[in-house]
């Protein structure tokens, strides 16, 4: 019972990579919480090919008494559901049991940002290190690259290490980003940005020029070929200290959450936030409707005819 569910399992995870272009840590984590489910399902004397709801709903209420969180909790459900969808789709089974199962709750909490004199504090000292001379200066030119790159367009850190080296040739003001599920996005770029990748570009093609270049922008002698998206965040800590802004709270992920929140800020749409995160449902983006609702409240407090004649009654 537990070898047939495993051979499903691995079909399904070649699904998803060869059909959804799933990346190696989505399959990765996939593979874990399934294996999991698996495991807890055969302790019941039944397995994933069999389980019923009913089954199901005891592994979710199984997590939460182990103390994983709502969020955790919703993961591994979301793997359960695409699971029991491709046995469905396969005719593996006749049902889904999946589909009367809830959600765990959990709340919302707001996205960590930085301001916008936090990004200019950190984006104007990457700027005056990278024009020091010195033995690592094709370091510090890619720093800046990387961080006007990131926050010129909002890019996931595993789509800003993992840029092509063709890049460099685009001519215009825009950028074409392949992201999850190998979607493409366009995404525009700032002078700055454009100004600083040409400038990390050519000292890039002179350091390479008698070892060999790479097909990557950014490029490493790691097993990946490009710069790990933790050697980044490592130097992006640094940076960030040497600018006197707190380490901890700052990182790719957060320069991308200050991205978007500074569009809305500015009085961006919602709709073209989305598109430019690469987010595929709008529900994803709302997460960042608390800075629109901030920027709304300050146009009433600004404009409303009742609003203005309180104020001026007090």
């Amino acid at each position: 019972m537990a070898d047939l569910s495993r051979a499903h399992i691995e079909a399904f995870l070649e699904m998803m990579s060869a059909e959804r272009g799933a990346a190696g840590n989505t399959l990765t984590s996939y593979e874990r919480d399934l294996e999991d489910l698996q495991s807890f399902l055969v302790a019941s004397n039944t397995s994933a090919l069999t389980a019923e709801s009913a089954s199901l709903s005891a592994y979710l209420a199984h997590l939460g008494a182990q103390g994983f969180a709502a969020s955790s909790q919703a993961r591994k459900l979301s793997a359960m559901r695409q699971f029991y969808k491709f046995l469905y789709a396969e005719g593996l089974r006749g049902d889904d049991p999946t589909a009367i199962l809830d959600a765990p709750k959990k709340g919302r909490s707001l996205p960590k940002i930085m301001s916008e004199d936090e990004v200019t504090r950190l984006l104007d000292l990457a700027a005056k290190e990278a024009g020091e001379p010195g033995p690592d200066q094709l370091g510090r030119l890619r720093m800046l690259a990387l961080l006007e790159l990131l926050y010129a367009t909002g890019m996931r850190v595993s789509e800003l290490v993992s840029l092509p080296i063709k890049v460099l040739d685009q001519e215009g003001r825009f950028l074409i980003i392949r992201g999850k599920g190998n979607k493409e996005r366009l995404v525009p770029l700032s002078r700055s940005a454009i100004a600083a990748v040409a400038s990390y570009g050519e000292v890039r093609r002179l350091a390479l020029a008698k070892t060999g270049d790479s097909p990557w922008l950014f490029p490493s002698t790691g097993k990946g070929g490009y710069l790990p998206r933790q050697v980044f965040a490592r130097d992006l800590k640094g940076l960030a200290a040497r600018a006197g802004l707190r380490a901890a709270a700052i990182s790719p992920h957060v320069m991308r959450h200050a991205f978007a929140s500074h569009l809305l800020q500015n009085g961006a749409d919602l709709r073209v936030v989305q598109e430019l995160l690469g987010h595929s449902d709008i529900s994803t983006t709302q997460i960042y409707t608390h800075v629109l609702e901030e920027r709304l409240r300050e146009l009433v407090q600004t404009h409303h005819p009742l609003a203005k004649q309180a104020k001026n009654r007090d």
